[in-house]
């Protein structure tokens, strides 16, 4: 068993410097023993063990860091990684088989095909806020792909940073995965190296740093970042359907969740039905004192409690707003008459607050989502299926759920990701698989058969450049 400060744990860069850690990883790439699918396959077995072995452990982690109560932490984390590890394990040699790609006549003889192999050595720097999910999740991809991995997992949900420091190089062959401890200096000071894929989960404003950090040695990039997301309420809807949906994925994990809803756009006819009903959700769910609720979690940081409870005098408050700074807890809260100026408008929300700002229509709906920034995901309910599809076909975000909220982020087969300031890149699935994967484009050609290939070279009279064009030409066939 390893300890602490074994070789899978760099714990201290001053005792033992990144430098030595990313070199031991990249010999051993460089040996080839990442490449082979048994390999793959007996590392992605050991992290479902891993999952397996220590879920109870995990579940106390994410309790103390997060309040998360036992069932939500199987929900939202293990069994998710759990599942990733079972995709992945299950598809792994389908998804390394070499892709073949049409050909055209100068070709014909040859074989073309895409090759999807290891980038080398990578980087995934995970978050807080989701921090068994988001930081396995890709770890499984990179697996999958053949990569050596540096792990940097969140230090600010320490319990859960411990668990992955301490027991997980106690699974994974450590001459090939390494976790880092360390806070924001500790990640420039890792950032200063280079990289062959770095995968970033966390904030636009962080997104910027390890991007430019990335681009001093021409790193390809992740960038799992966040933003405000939508989500408009037509007037054409049931008020308490939607308040059941919006409040569940509004409040799960105490609203500490990227994808969730930010903010509702609504009529002011739709308003005045919502509040009443989104009240009567969130009593039906976490009771009369949500603070005594098992399913309500609680702030992760006394920084970003305070943060949050700045927000609350913004517009007015329709429902909850108490707040316990000893205890990091902030009550289920609507805001009302909101101004978009202000700082709950302006600004990733990330916690149990949840604004509304009336529109007077559809069009202005589009309009003032399409102004802002493009989110991570947008929602849309109506009855309606030509509402939901015109928000669908006139806006832009990384995911999209008409009538329902992240549910998206249940499935392996779909790709999850931001486009432009909430990020770039996606993975999940086989998705993750692509990700780490450098898809190599391989052309074989018969080292005989010369006499063929003089049509190609020079000098060229007008026969032979005629025919050139029509066999590299769009009506000329192409084979597989």
């Amino acid at each position: 068993m390893a300890d602490q400060e074994g070789k899978g744990v760099v714990k201290d860069s001053r005792m033992n410097p990144f430098k030595d850690t990313l070199q031991r990883l990249r010999e051993t790439f460089r040996t080839g023993q990442t490449r082979p699918a048994e390999f793959r396959a007996a590392q992605l077995r050991a992290l479902g063990r891993f999952l397996q072995d220590n879920k109870q452990l995990l579940q106390e982690a994410l309790a103390q860091d997060l309040h998360k109560s036992a069932f939500e932490s199987d929900l939202s984390e293990i069994i998710l990684c759990q599942n990733e590890v079972d995709l992945a394990l299950r598809s792994l040699r389908s998804w390394m088989k070499d892709e073949p790609v049409a050909r055209n006549l100068l070709t014909q003889l040859d074989s073309a095909f895409i090759r999807k192999e290891p980038f080398g050595l990578v980087l995934i720097i995970a978050p807080w806020n989701y921090p068994v999910n988001l930081t396995l999740v890709p770890l499984v991809g990179a697996l999958a792909a053949g990569n050596c991995v540096v792990l940097k997992p969140s230090e600010i949900s320490q319990g859960t940073e411990k668990v992955l420091t301490e027991v997980l190089p106690q699974y994974l062959d450590q001459s090939c995965f390494a976790v880092v401890q360390g806070g924001p200096e500790d990640t420039q000071q890792l950032l200063e190296h280079k990289f062959d894929y770095i995968f970033f989960t966390g904030s636009p404003r962080v997104g910027k740093i390890v991007m430019a950090a990335a681009a001093q040695h021409l790193t390809p990039i992740t960038l799992e970042l966040g933003g405000k997301n939508p989500c408009y309420v037509d007037d054409n809807c049931d008020p308490q359907t939607v308040a059941n949906r919006v409040a569940w994925f509004r409040y799960f994990n105490t609203g500490q969740t990227c994808v969730a809803p930010d903010y509702i756009l609504c009529s002011p006819v739709m308003q005045e039905k919502l509040v009443p009903a989104l009240q009567s959700a969130i009593t039906r769910f976490y009771g009369e004192d949500p603070r005594s609720s098992p399913d309500l979690g609680r702030v992760i940081s006394e920084k970003h409690f305070q943060r949050l409870r700045g927000l609350l005098s913004c517009g007015r408050v329709a429902i909850g707003g108490q707040s316990d700074e000893s205890d990091r807890y902030i009550a289920p809260t609507v805001l009302v008459d909101v101004v978009e100026t202000e700082p709950v408008m302006q600004e990733e929300i990330f916690g149990p607050i949840l604004p509304i700002v009336n529109v007077r229509s559809l069009d202005e709906a589009v309009d003032f989502i399409n102004r802002r920034e493009k989110p991570l995901a947008l929602y849309a309910f109506s009855r309606s299926k030509q509402v939901v599809n015109q928000m669908l076909d006139q806006t832009s975000s990384g995911s999209f759920g008409g009538n329902e909220g992240f549910m998206f982020m249940t499935l392996s087969s779909m790709p999850f990701g931001g486009v432009g300031r909430s990020g770039m890149g996606r993975y999940h699935g086989k998705f993750s698989f692509d990700t780490f994967s450098n898809h190599r484009g391989c052309l074989l050609s018969c080292s005989g058969l010369e006499k063929i290939n003089d049509i190609r070279y020079p000098p060229y009279s007008d026969w032979r450049k005629q025919l050139i064009k029509w066999v590299l030409g769009p009506k000329s066939c192409t084979l597989l």
